[in-house]
């Protein structure tokens, strides 16, 4: 079977809806809405990041990482699949092809589980809802000139009280250490696992709350472009049996648009990597461009789409020019995504299915770097980079050990270069998109 490398797409069905284990003290809604609270405190520095997209260099968040103990009420999320225990990871049964670097965690922060490193300790992971994990990552985004985050806020996990109140604690957290790191955030709606009415019902309704509550307005960290605040729905246009239609997408548009109370807002669009000219990976209907044509920035899904450093070179600049050229024509920004590599053996092992280890090498660094050349020579001036804290995937550019656990599952690594590589390169690739340096066909070199 053709792997399609969506970010999860119907893996995401199981992963939010396949555990539903009861929960003692499980939230309500109104609880869980009771997790967001207008935004009171002081901002950090000036915070010129939020003010534009212009120049900037976006990173993907998912924030979806849970823990048993983490005080969030979901127990474990996004490390295992389908057990008992609620997605707890096991050493026969785990999700990730990397494993976080926890070496800068303080003990709060630490959740044990039942894998080893070489040495017999035990191996520790992370839970999302954490604020001092959640403001650790924002601090090294501060430190690598990564400019914002967008955080993915899964429609299918809104339709539950318990999920719903562990994706309001991680957009708190993101809010608190965006504002206090000078960075700038937004709020990303993956479509994926919607049924329709969904689009209404829960991600229409869910925008009016955050809204409503003043999470929004009143914060200044908050990602604005052309003087509005963002809003990226990600899911239009795929090819891929999804249970909502282009009508449904064309409204939320015209509502996060339009609506004289809720609307206003720049709208940016996650849309498949061929949309076109109806490629591989998009529904072949005419009302897709109908709809980007209404959006304010276009950002279409290439992870996978890429497999080497020479395919890059071979076909990037092509699909760049040309998907750059449908939107200066039509006064669309356009933000390309730009991935490190690929890998999601484990996964698909918790599925029944085989998947290499290590798909899409990341060759060092190079096969990143390419893809921000190729952005550069676009002429387009924002990137966005898939993504921060995704090793379900294994696209993460956040800090990862050298020393994962041994045993039947394996994990990758960075292969001898600094845990802190990927968050380097990024803020180097921002440089090289800005101008701030020179683009070379060769890696840049790291200063001691």
């Amino acid at each position: 079977m053709k792997f399609q490398f969506y970010p999860i797409l119907a893996l995401l069905i199981v992963l939010s809806f396949g555990c539903t284990r009861a929960q003692t003290g499980d939230p309500s809604f109104a609880e869980a809405d009771a997790v967001l609270t207008s935004w009171s405190g002081n901002s950090g520095p000036v915070n010129s990041p939020a003010q534009s997209l212009d120049g900037r260099l976006v990173v993907g968040y998912q924030g979806w990482y849970g823990a048993e103990g983490d005080g969030s009420g979901v127990g474990w999320r996004h490390y295992g699949v389908g057990n008992k225990s609620h997605d707890q990871p096991r050493t026969d049964r785990v999700t990730i092809d990397y494993w976080p670097d926890m070496s800068e965690a303080g003990p709060s922060e630490k959740f044990p589980t039942e894998f080893r490193h070489a040495d017999g300790s035990t191996a520790m992971v992370f839970s999302s809802a954490h604020p001092d994990t959640v403001d650790r990552h924002f601090l090294w985004m501060k430190q690598y000139g990564i400019d914002s985050a967008f955080l993915q806020r899964f429609g299918g996990s809104l339709k539950r009280p318990t999920t719903r109140n562990h994706r309001n604690i991680v957009l708190r957290n993101v809010r608190d250490s965006a504002n206090r790191h000078g960075r700038a955030y937004a709020v990303m709606y993956d479509l994926s696992g919607l049924r329709l009415g969904d689009i209404r019902s829960v991600v229409m309704e869910d925008w009016k709350q955050l809204v409503d509550r003043s999470i929004i307005g009143g914060d200044p960290a908050y990602q604005r472009h052309e003087g509005k605040p963002v809003v990226a729905v990600w899911g239009v246009g795929f090819d891929d049996d999804r249970n909502y239609t282009l009508a449904e997408c064309e409204e939320l548009v015209e509502f996060l648009k339009s609506d004289p109370v809720y609307g206003g807002n720049t709208v940016m669009l996650g849309v498949p990597h061929k949309w076109l000219n109806f490629g591989s990976d998009t529904m072949d209907d005419p009302a897709l461009h109908r709809i980007m044509a209404k959006a304010d920035i276009v950002s279409p899904w290439s992870v996978g789409r890429y497999r080497s450093v020479e395919q890059i070179k071979r076909e990037a600049g092509d699909y760049l020019g040309k998907d750059l050229a449908w939107c200066k024509e039509r006064e669309i920004d356009y933000m390309p995504v730009i991935y490190s590599g690929f890998s999601w053996h484990n996964l698909y092992k918790t599925r029944n299915r085989k998947a290499d280890l290590d798909a899409i090498p990341r060759s060092g660094g190079r096969f990143l770097w390419e893809h921000g050349r190729a952005v550069k020579a676009s002429g387009t001036n924002m990137v966005y980079v898939a993504m921060f804290d995704e090793m379900d995937e294994g696209t993460q550019i956040f800090k990862v050990t050298d020393n994962p656990p041994v045993g039947e599952s394996p994990f990758l690594t960075y292969k001898g270069d600094p845990s802190d590589h990927y968050l380097w390169l990024a803020g180097r690739i921002r440089a090289l998109i800005t101008g701030e340096i020179k683009d070379s066909a060769e890696l840049p070199i790291r200063e001691e």
